[in-house]
Order: structure tokens, then sequence, then C-alpha cells
């Protein structure tokens, strides 16, 4: 099949390049080899993603077991360098400030590492918030003028009783079907050599055409495509000229090398031409994130998707693939354009994206959503904001509307976590101290007030460039036992990732107090998706305690 890129004197550039041949490593005998490499576990997580979709999981192909094999070998993923929040005194940093995140990507790359190639997986690709907000959580929804609701919860940190463990929880607003703002999607699609493999552009033919079934006659969608150079595939068409869009997506191979920014600039152009005033206008970036024609550093896509992101178009960013996956250029691009970023590992994983998840992920109902804590330094010695390193902002960019910052979906949830060392606890953890002033006085902390913190938000309507700001006031905790299943279950995620990351700040916390913590707050799971994090547990837990028996 040949692609029909626009204009027609691109096509033989387009796809000169060879497809990219997968090494496989012949006969049963490999295959028996990565097959026992990974425990039994790997079974039971197939057979709760089974239950869990309500669908038949073929079993695995031992030339596929072999591709796997061959991308752990050639592996030159990229990852980010995180360097943990500390602990900051509050009488010195009272003010804690960040955007929210809503992507989750972290959670399916770091299942991916330990259920496909038996890996832990490197600490820069172990983003807590990412893991945090891969789930659900059982929020009130909105009942005021706003479009989420705000909760707070104050108890013990399970991983230190000397400290505390705050946790916040925004519920975006449920939109009705009937309601929905008409879509103008663009597909920007990698077809690049890197992207020939059946768990990349394959899998993301699939999952696109999951997403074309939730879209109905008001909506539009386009195609642009890239490799070596980009080229218009589909202009805007019709969802319900459903055929012809399936068409499009079925002619287009994978093949050259990879100009990713000026694919970005016309899948802009194409959505700018067809804009939607007041719709859901959203460029849907596919790719691996190898670039490597053109605009390719991460600053100078950075920069472009900065530019962009003025247009009012939103931007999905869904990661593909293993071996050459550049996580970090993706992550940058997608906080640089109001945008969220999913990686796609499976089929199931594609479905939650596309299908139980759409309206989550393609519809804002908020935009630049900024949350700054005040911590009363009468009650709170230090704390620390668990994740979000990368969505830090400074003190006075909570009231510049000018700062960009994240946006939530409709009926989406967010989650943050602070741990909190009290006043009089008798924690050891080592706090970071602000150098002694020549000039100032100390602060003092004699300010008598109930409230342990003041939790303020700035968001923006959707229509609107000034915000609007919530305030809300915390001044009493609660035992353990009487949290909700999203407390708990949200510091057993944030505790196994740092397990994972082996991180200085786990405390007591091992892989077995984890899985028992997350099995108490699993609560009704109707996808099975904590029941998988469960597997995933005791998965890492096995390969923790056996190194020799990694994939390296």
């Amino acid at each position: 099949m040949k692609s029909y890129f626009l204009p027609l004197a691109l096509i033989s550039f387009l796809f000169l390049g060879q497809s990219c041949e997968q090494s496989k490593l012949s006969g049963a005998k490999e295959a028996e080899m990565m097959t026992q490499s990974r425990s039994s576990l790997k079974e039971e997580m197939a057979a709760v993603t089974e239950e869990a979709a309500g669908e038949v999981v073929e079993p695995e192909d031992p030339d596929a077991l072999g591709d796997t094999l061959s991308d752990i070998a050639q592996n030159t993923e990229e990852y980010g360098k995180i360097i943990e929040n500390p602990f900051l005194g509050a009488k010195d940093n009272p003010l804690s400030t960040f955007s929210i995140d809503v992507d989750n990507a972290a959670y399916s790359n770091v299942r991916r590492y330990l259920s496909e190639w038996n890996q832990l997986p490197p600490n820069g690709a172990v983003r807590l918030e990412e893991m945090i907000n891969y789930f659900d959580y059982d929020y009130p929804q909105p009942t005021g003028e706003h479009p989420f609701s705000v909760n707070m919860e104050l108890s013990q940190a399970p991983w230190a009783q000397e400290h505390q463990l705050l946790h916040i929880g925004l519920q975006g607003k449920d939109l009705n079907y009937d309601e929905l703002k008409p879509s103008n999607l663009v597909f920007l699609i990698d077809c690049s050599g890197s992207m020939s493999s059946d768990n990349k552009l394959p899998l993301l033919k699939k999952g696109l055409k999951m997403l074309l079934s939730q879209l109905d006659d008001k909506d539009k969608v386009a195609i642009v495509a890239y490799a070596g150079a980009a080229g218009l595939v589909l202009p805007a068409t019709p969802a319900s000229q459903a055929n012809k869009i399936l068409s499009a997506l079925d002619r287009l191979e994978a093949g050259g090398s990879t100009a990713g920014g000026q694919g970005i600039e016309l899948a802009y152009k194409t959505a700018q031409e067809a804009l939607i005033e007041g719709g859901n206008n959203r460029v849907i970036l596919a790719t691996d994130g190898d670039f490597n024609v053109g605009p390719s550093s991460s600053s100078d896509l950075v920069d472009l998707i900065t530019e962009k992101r003025k247009l009012d178009i939103y931007l999905t960013i869904c990661g593909f693939g293993m071996g050459n996956y550049k996580d970090d250029r993706m992550e940058q691009i997608s906080n640089a354009g109001n945008g969220n970023y999913f990686y796609i590992d499976n089929e199931k994983e594609a479905k939650k994206v596309f299908v139980r998840e759409m309206r989550a992920n393609m519809f804002s109902i908020a935009k630049d959503v900024k949350i700054q804590i005040e911590f009363n330094p009468q009650w709170v010695k230090a704390y620390r904001l668990v994740g979000y390193e990368n969505r830090l902002l400074k003190a006075e960019d909570f009231d510049d509307d000018t700062k960009d910052a994240g946006e939530l979906g409709a009926g989406h949830t967010v989650t943050a976590i602070y741990e909190i060392i009290p006043q009089g606890s008798a924690s050891t953890q080592k706090v970071t101290q602000q150098p002694a002033l020549k000039y100032q006085d100390a602060p003092s902390i004699k300010n008598n007030s109930s409230d342990l913190m003041t939790l303020k938000l700035r968001y923006k309507p959707l229509d609107s460039d000034k915000s609007k700001l919530l305030e809300f006031n915390l001044n009493k905790d609660a035992a353990v036992e009487q949290t909700s299943d999203n407390f708990r279950f949200s510091a057993a995620v944030a505790a196994f990732g740092m397990l994972l990351r082996d991180s200085e700040f786990k405390g007591t916390a091992n892989f077995d107090k984890v899985k028992n913590w997350a099995l108490s707050a699993k609560g009704q799971d109707p996808n099975g998706d904590r029941a998988e994090l469960v597997k995933l547990i005791q998965l890492a837990a096995q390969i923790k305690s056996n190194p020799a028996a990694q994939n390296n």
C-alpha cells in the first residue's frame, strides 16, 4: 500500500526510507527463555486485564518476544533527570506553588518495563504525580458555579509515623454527551521508519479507530503525517464520513526519517484553517518522539509548541513503542502546549485513553489551573510536595495570569500529595533550611490561627484570559482508619513509585506493605486498574529481589 501525501511530489521522498525490520530471535528456545525470565505474575496480570476488559487476551507470539529482547539490546530510550522535592521549612518557605498535571504516561511506561521487559524502570521514567493520576478517584461532583470540586484530607503518613500526608483532589464536572461542543481534531501521525513495529503505527491505527467511534456528525477530522517531510493526508472531513477517514488511516505506512517540527507546523495550520469557534480544537500527536529532521532539539520543539498554544488549539500527545522511546522530549512538549500526555503500550490502554476516558482526555473545562498552599508554621514544621518536580511555579506566578499552567478535562480527577512534618514531631528527617539573614527579623510563628494551611486555587474559564480565585482552609486531621480509599490508595501508589526510584523519602515502606496498603483501598475497581497495580507491586518485588534475572 502507498500513502497519498499531498502534494503528490512528496510521495517518493516521504517513503524512500526502508521500513524498520525488527530483528527476531529464532526458534522456541529463545521464546522459552523469555517466558521463564518473567514470573508467573505476568500471566496473572493478563488474567486481571482480561477479566477487567471483558476481552480475550491472545497468547504471546514467540516472534514478538524476540522483538522485545532485540529492543532491550538496542535500547536508546531517553528520560529526564528528576531531583525529588526536598522537605522545606514552613517558617522560611510557607508557600508552595505548582501547576496541575493531568498526564499519566509514566504509569503505563513503568508497567511496560516491569511486565514486558522484566526490568525495574529507570528513575527518570518514574514521575510520581503521573503514577498517582493514572487512577480514577471517587471525589464528589461539583455543585456550585465552578467546574470542579476541591477535596482535602490529612492523616498519618503510612511510611513515616511521625509525618502526615495532605491529600488534595480535584474533580472535574462531567459533561453530558448531548452538550459536547463540536470537535476539530487533527491527527498528527509519525510514519517514520522507527514506527514500523506492531506496538507503534499498527497499534496507533487501532487506537484512532476507537476514537473515531466516539465522534458524531458535528465533528471534523484531518490527518497530517510526517516522515522525512510533512504532508496533508486528509483535509478536515466530517466524522460521519468514517469510511473515508478509515481508508486514509489504513493507507499510512512507516518509512523514512522524522521531520517532527514540520509536521507540528502543518498540523496546527490545518487545525487553524478548520477552527471551530468555541469548539474543541485539538492536535493529537502520535509518535515515539524520535525526531531527527528539521527542528528536532527539545528546546526548539518546546519553543515551537509554546508559540502555537496561543492559537487556543489544545495538544494531546500519545507515545508509542519501546527501544528508542523519547519520553523526556514528549513530556516537555506536552507541558509547553496546553496539552496532556499518554503512553499507550497495548490495546487495553488505547481503549482507556480513546474510549473510556475520551471526554476527560479530549475536552477541557478549565485552563491554567494553579495551586498554592500556605502552610502555617505554628503547626507545620516542614513539608514536601510528592512529585510535580517539573510543574513547580514561583510564588509570584500564582497571581500572574500570563503564566501558563495545566488544563483540567471533563470528568477528570487530579490528585496531589504533600508529606508534612508537624511541629513537635520526633522526626529526624533532614529539612532544607534557608541561610540566616543579617538584616531581617526572624519571622514570628505566633499567629494564633487554628488553620494548618490554606489552599488557594486559580483557574481560567475556557472563554476568558482572567483567572478566578478559590480559597479553602484545613484545620483538622483524621485517623488513618477514618480516611477514604482515595487517600490510602494514592498513598500506596506514591510509596510504590518511591520504592521503584529507591527514594530517600521512602521511610519504612517495602513492597509487601505497599501491596497491603493498595489492597485495603482497592474499592470497587470496575475496570481492574487497581488490581493490576497490586500485581505490578508483586512483580517489582520479585525483580528487585533477583537482579540477575532482569533483562539487561
